[in-house]
């Protein structure tokens, strides 16, 4: 795993200004190296220029340890060789100083200012003492020889260092910026996984929510007509028989539709499963490469492993959707309700026409759950039900008289979660549409929603 940019700069083990100790014992080895070459180099300079021994042996000693603080002040390692160029020393304190000067963070403009001084100091010095040589007879060599070994020395001396600096500077940044990509993509990595956790919280969140909205509209409304049925069934049992084998038999049709529908949601629930376990092996072939950088990267962060379960639970929506009801068995839902002992009228506006699923499915769990809310508060009231089909969207009304006998809901015995009306209201708002609930000045109680088509 790599590490990020602050883990890189707290990663300084080394004395001063060295990053490690391997480079401090580099730096000094070279240093000592430089330090006896200008040394002995100045036994010579001595003899030239008429000093004593001592002078010249201490003067190259110190202009050689110069090259210790090559990392830190590389500019002045450079001015140094540059100047004691003309005593014939420093050869190696020039090298190294050129190739640490090319390889650091610098204006370009100052290296090639420096690598240009001292290619021209090196070439005069080795032009006056080649000049110097051939006059003394040392060397019986033609005068082209003078420019060219002039030449030939001070680039054999500056350029290699200067293009291997160049070299070694441009690598080392280029594998910086790699180091702060991986590190960017690193974050993002973790980023990105912490924002899918969250929204497969969401999802599944959401999911749970659907589910139970799902559960509440088909257990209320079928064991609400149960309730009433077998109130009514107790009612006349002695009274009138044949009436009490209708409402038997309404009893056992409803508990036999409340189990389809229970066994069709289960249904949905476990190919939602199904669907899971068929699309997690095709998905990790596809996705092993993102887990294996994420898990490199930031630890074994299962992103596969969430789009799965957001792919199912998509998957598990849109089964849902496809099985659930439709506007057209509106007329068997009020059939019911009116089985029941409710008066309900139905008024229809507008061309009859099929919607999306997901419409659909909302307008016809609005209708059921007002309904049933009547059965549990005011049963026995007369209901209006409005649906107006317009052109950009689908409207619906279910409106309920007061109840002849206040006390019957009570009496039936039936319970209210208080979960109805919350539910009706996210399915609406969930596609965009407007719902509106509340008594009206009658007595009663309306319940209004307005669904864009689209």
């Amino acid at each position: 795993m790599t590490t990020t940019g602050a883990d890189h700069a707290t990663a300084l083990t080394g004395p001063w200004w060295w990053s490690r100790w391997r480079s401090a014992v580099l730096d000094g080895a070279l240093a000592l190296v430089s330090a006896l070459e200008c040394g002995a180099e100045g036994i010579p300079f001595a003899r030239d220029a008429g000093v004593p021994l001592s002078a010249g042996i201490v003067f190259g000693l110190l202009a050689g340890s110069v090259l210790l603080l090559r990392r830190k002040w590389p500019i002045a390692v450079v001015l140094v060789a540059i100047a004691v160029t003309p005593a014939q020393m420093g050869f190696l304190m020039g090298i190294v100083g050129l190739y640490t000067l090319a390889a650091a963070e610098l204006p370009r403009r100052i290296i090639v200012a420096l690598a240009g001084m001292s290619l021209v100091g090196t070439m005069i010095v080795t032009f006056v003492r080649v000049k110097q040589d051939m006059a003394r007879g040392d060397l019986t060599l033609g005068d082209w020889f003078v420019p060219f070994a002039a030449v030939t020395t001070s680039l054999g001396l500056t350029a290699p260092p200067l293009l291997l600096g160049l070299y070694v500077g441009a690598r080392r940044r280029l594998m910086e910026s790699l180091r702060e990509r991986a590190d960017s993509l690193e974050r993002e990595l973790q980023l990105l996984a912490e924002r899918a956790e969250e929204r497969a919280e969401w999802a599944r969140g959401e999911e749970r929510t659907r589910i139970a909205r799902e559960m509440h509209d088909v257990v209320a409304h079928r064991v609400s007509l149960m309730v009433v049925h077998a109130a009514a069934l107790q009612a006349v049992a002695r009274k009138d028989p044949e009436k009490a084998v209708r409402n038997a038999a309404l009893v056992g049709d409803m508990g036999r539709q409340a189990l389809t529908e229970l066994r069709e949601m289960l249904g949905v629930l476990r190919s939602g499963d199904s669907a899971q376990r068929r699309t997690a092996p095709a998905s990790a072939s596809v996705s092993v490469s993102v887990v294996s950088a994420s898990a490199s990267a930031s630890g074994s962060v299962p992103l596969a492993a969430v789009g799965v379960a957001a792919a199912a639970a998509a998957a598990a929506s849109r089964v849902a959707e496809e099985e659930g009801p439709w506007l057209s068995e509106l007329d068997v839902l009020i059939g019911q309700s009116a089985a029941a002992g409710m008066v309900v009228d139905l008024s229809v506006e507008g061309d009859v026409r099929s919607y999306a699923a997901e419409i659909e499915q909302t307008a016809f769990r609005v209708v059921q759950e007002a309904l049933t809310n009547v059965h549990k508060h005011a049963a026995g009231a007369k209901t209006h039900v409005r649906l107006a089909h317009r052109v950009a969207e689908i409207a619906m009304q279910v409106e309920n008289e007061p109840p002849p006998e206040p006390a019957s809901a009570a009496s039936a015995g039936l319970p209210s979660g208080g979960n109805g009306l919350v539910g009706m209201r996210e399915r609406v708002l969930g596609l965009g549409g407007v719902f509106v609930s509340g008594p009206t000045d009658a007595g009663g109680f309306r319940v209004s929603a307005v669904i864009p088509a689209v």
